[in-house]
């Protein structure tokens, strides 16, 4: 895994935040996916989840709020796929058991973690039900994910009606949109 450009973060792996114009190789081998925003999330081909960059927000998944730049492994080996928000202050994750894992900022409950007072999580807490697929995409506030079965579960900030449930209230939970054959490939 190789990383170049801007590294105020650390997101680049080298344990300094040296902003960097060539690749530089990222510590470690058998690297098979990569997110990569202000915080940066990999899982290798073990299952491990791997992290590090901004975690300002406890986006890290380390029980603390501090930076990394160097990548740290949050805990468990069946980590199947893992997405971070564009500015990173939300993570979210399956693993190879079909549950949902989130942590980070949690002012809209983007999290899903159906709470009230909305609070942040430092470390991974598992989202309610089973099967999700690695179907998952999140947003600044708000969070998608698949089930096996097809269908569509949406839940955060909803201004302007963007999580689709024909209103705007904001959802603390995993809220289904009416179907259950949503393809389960977008970007």
């Amino acid at each position: 895994l190789w990383a170049m450009g801007y590294n105020s973060f650390g997101n680049l792996g080298q344990n300094d935040r040296t902003t960097r114009s060539s690749p530089v190789q990222i510590p470690g081998t058998t690297w098979a996916t990569v997110v990569s925003h202000k915080a940066v999330a990999a899982t290798k081909t073990n299952g491990t989840l791997w992290m590090w960059g901004s975690g300002d927000n406890g986006q890290l998944g380390q029980n603390n709020v501090v930076t990394y730049s160097s990548p740290v492994q949050i805990p468990g080996t069946s980590w199947r796929n893992c997405v971070t928000t564009s500015d990173s202050k939300h993570t979210i994750a399956t693993r190879t058991d079909g549950t949902l894992w989130s942590w980070g900022l949690n002012n809209y409950g983007q999290l899903g973690l159906n709470q009230s007072g909305n609070a942040d999580y430092s470390s991974p807490v598992q989202i309610p039900g089973t099967n999700w697929s690695e179907a998952i995409s999140v947003t600044f506030y708000s969070s998608i994910a698949s089930k096996t079965d097809g269908t569509l579960w949406v839940w955060g900030l909803n201004n302007n009606g963007v999580l689709g449930l024909n209103g705007a209230t904001h959802r603390s939970s995993p809220t289904q949109i009416p179907g259950t054959s949503w393809s389960t490939e977008w970007s």
